[in-house]
């Protein structure tokens, strides 16, 4: 597996491979350092000078100290890459030159107004094809959610995740949401039979999504700590039951979009991952 960990220097994006060491093996890992001259005004002329020589080495040094690390966590650290430039495009236009497994980024976990301010992770998550392992948080990477909504997307994204990941001694959920008919504006959720029906469909479909993915998981001889249906707004439920249970990763599946559909519509895995504090691991 090769995978590309963006770093800052940051102690978030020190957090972000220390909590991927957990789940992976043998992996090579590249590392980018941007630097980022895109605060300064358009006409700005970037020459040669002490500011810019020192920024350079401070870059050098990131690189260096990023790959003792990778080394120290039993990762292969791979090649050291540094660009001038904006930082989200910088990483995608690594990503797009050379073929990754995944891509690594630590977040500030911002919310609310916040989020309209731009995020690095958040932009560079949308935009790419493959998995984008999110981290905000080190932790003990222990427990790990897999959620599904039953389709092709959430089943295929599982799949792949036990694929790239080593999930020896760990504990791992399962987790489906119904949505509750009663906060759809429909007239007919005035209706008790109506009602009944829709419960009962959904209890069918939700159990037969569980028994999908529980057949997976036994594919891959990966034995699961717990399953658990969840009533209510998929997103809320996903993200508080991976606060309930103290989990340490979410995998999620996600469509990849169009630039106008990123804008216009908003998703279950980016709102999960706006809103959790653990890492997420999205997987297109």
């Amino acid at each position: 597996m090769r995978v590309l960990f963006c770093t800052d220097g940051s102690k978030i994006s020190y957090n972000a491979i220390r909590n991927f060491a957990y789940w992976v093996k043998n992996a090579t890992v590249d590392i980018i350092c941007v630097i980022d001259w895109s605060f300064l005004p358009d006409n700005t002329i970037i020459e040669e000078s002490g500011f810019v020589t020192s920024c350079r080495n401070n870059a050098d040094c990131i690189l260096k100290n990023a790959e003792a690390e990778i080394n120290s966590l039993g990762l292969n650290a791979g090649e050291k890459i540094k660009h001038c430039g904006a930082a989200v495009e910088s990483i995608l236009e690594e990503l797009d030159t050379h073929k990754y497994d995944a891509v690594i980024l630590g977040s500030h976990g911002k919310k609310g107004i916040q989020i309209w301010l731009g995020s690095v992770s958040r932009e560079v998550m949308e935009a790419v094809e493959i998995p984008a392992f999110i981290s905000k948080h080190e932790n003990t990477g222990k427990n790990i959610l897999f959620a599904t909504d039953g389709t092709d997307v959430a089943f295929k994204a599982a799949e792949k995740a036990l694929k790239m990941l080593n999930l020896e001694d760990k504990n791992v959920y399962i987790c489906t949401v119904e949505e509750n008919p009663d906060l759809l504006f429909l007239e007919g959720t005035l209706d008790a039979n109506w009602m009944t029906a829709i419960r009962t469909q959904q209890q069918i479909y939700s159990e037969s999504a569980i028994k999908t993915m529980l057949a997976l998981f036994e594919k891959y001889n990966i034995p699961v700590t717990q399953t658990q249906i969840l009533d209510g707004v998929p997103a809320k439920g996903i993200i508080n039951f991976a606060k309930e249970k103290e989990i340490d990763l979410v995998i999620l599946g996600a469509k990849t979009r169009t630039k106008m559909s990123r804008f216009l519509l908003d998703s279950i895995s980016k709102r999960v991952v706006e809103n959790i504090s653990c890492d997420a691991f999205v997987i297109k």
